[in-house]
């Protein structure tokens, strides 16, 4: 289910506990890590989506969270068209996401990644929030910077210097 532009509607989660550190997720049989997320069905509410991606990636259900925020509106990315399927190349531009912020209010031995028939990860940890800025591959960037900024707020004041040294210039910009 694509947009207009070529986007795939999806959700993005942020989970945090109760240091207000991330879960940060490393994809199976690969050497890089990221947030959960996954696309929206159709008649899916994000909420629901985020539900389900939420149990499928993680294992958690409903009453392990808490919901804290989400963003107001869709975050896009571009997806390097050398990573898209030749057939989708003149359709599929990439994601457009809203991203939820969670407070995880069971327990880590919650966590279970083999939850579905078709794993996301096969390893997790608990980051400082903003190490996923410098480790998320570079094409997921700059909306892991747009999510992160916009739900810290739910989290603790954001003041630039808290910041990645490489993204406190974006932070400024977008206080004033």
């Amino acid at each position: 289910m694509l947009d207009r532009e070529g986007y795939r509607p999806n959700v993005g989660i942020v989970l945090v506990n109760a240091r207000n550190e991330v879960f940060w997720g490393k994809r199976i049989r690969e050497h890089s890590w990221q947030f959960p997320q996954g696309g929206i069905k159709h008649g899916e509410s994000p909420e629901q989506a985020m539900f389900r991606e939420l149990f499928e990636e993680v294992g958690l259900r409903p009453e392990h969270v808490k919901i804290l925020g989400r963003t107001r509106g869709w975050l896009r990315y571009d997806v390097p068209k050398h990573w898209i399927k030749r057939e989708w190349r003149n359709t599929y531009r990439g994601q457009k996401q809203i991203w939820f912020l969670l407070r995880l209010v069971g327990r880590d031995s919650d966590v279970c990644l083999r939850a579905s028939n078709h794993p996301e990860f096969d390893a997790w940890r608990w980051s400082e929030y903003w190490v996923p800025l410098e480790a998320v591959i570079e094409f997921k960037r700059q909306v892991y910077q747009q999510a992160l900024l916009e739900l810290a707020k739910n989290l603790f004041r954001v003041r630039p210097g808290d910041l990645p040294e490489a993204y406190r210039a974006a932070a400024e910009a977008r206080e004033s």
